[in-house]
């Protein structure tokens, strides 16, 4: 049996088009850590990523020792996600100036046999193999995003601006408006590696949560 890959199962979620669309978006389970500051720069972010692709693949992985959960299934680790805001203004991407400003969570969404007690057994098990990483900073939890607007926006991260107006436009014109706060916020998902690809080529997700005007 091939790994179940959330990517080809959901293809609405993983897979919009170029053009902005009205999606409901249904709640799902996440490992996530929290931080702040320039992602280019900043070692609580970098530490961020490895803590969740660790945690991601110590889970995975456990179909290979007698730590496999109960109605665990083989899966391809799904992409890494980030909400990002600025602590007072409303997000507009754009952000050259401001990337210090930043405060974000990085996630990675998880198959629902992933438990509290299967969270802890994967952080007991990745500190035995990186006990230099703070594993406290990493939790478990669901991420309720609801009523959203999405667009797939290719090219550099800093090229967003031009595709958040694109979408806000879209947003306004079919009778919502944008509504940030709590977990609800400026939501990417990264399809592409950017160690691997061309900036040109990059392709992000950019979701913003949305109500009725």
């Amino acid at each position: 049996m091939p790994a179940y890959d959330f990517k080809k199962e959901y293809k609405s979620l993983y897979n919009p088009k170029k053009t902005p669309e009205i999606i409901e978006v249904p709640d799902m389970k996440f490992l996530m850590v929290e931080g702040s500051g320039d992602p280019n720069t900043s070692d609580s972010y970098k530490e961020a990523v490895e803590i969740l692709y660790g945690l991601s693949y110590t889970i995975k992985m456990s179909k290979k020792n007698d730590t496999q959960p109960k109605g665990y299934f083989d899966f391809v680790v799904p992409p890494l996600e980030g909400l990002w805001w600025f602590d007072e203004d409303h997000f507009n991407g754009e952000v050259k100036s401001r990337k210090n400003e930043f405060n974000w969570i990085m996630m990675i969404r998880q198959p629902d046999f992933v438990t509290a007690e299967v969270f802890e057994m994967s952080k007991d098990a990745l500190y035995r193999k990186k006990p230099r990483l703070n594993l406290s900073r990493a939790r478990l939890g669901e991420h309720k995003e609801g009523l959203c607007a999405q667009i797939m926006h290719i090219g550099p991260y800093d090229d967003e601006p031009a595709t958040v107006d694109k979408l806000e436009k879209h947003i306004t014109a079919e009778g919502y408006k944008t509504v940030m706060g709590g977990l609800r916020q400026h939501h990417e998902i990264y399809l592409s590696d950017p160690r691997k690809s061309a900036p040109e080529k990059l392709k992000t997700i950019i979701r913003h949560p949305i109500a009725k005007m």
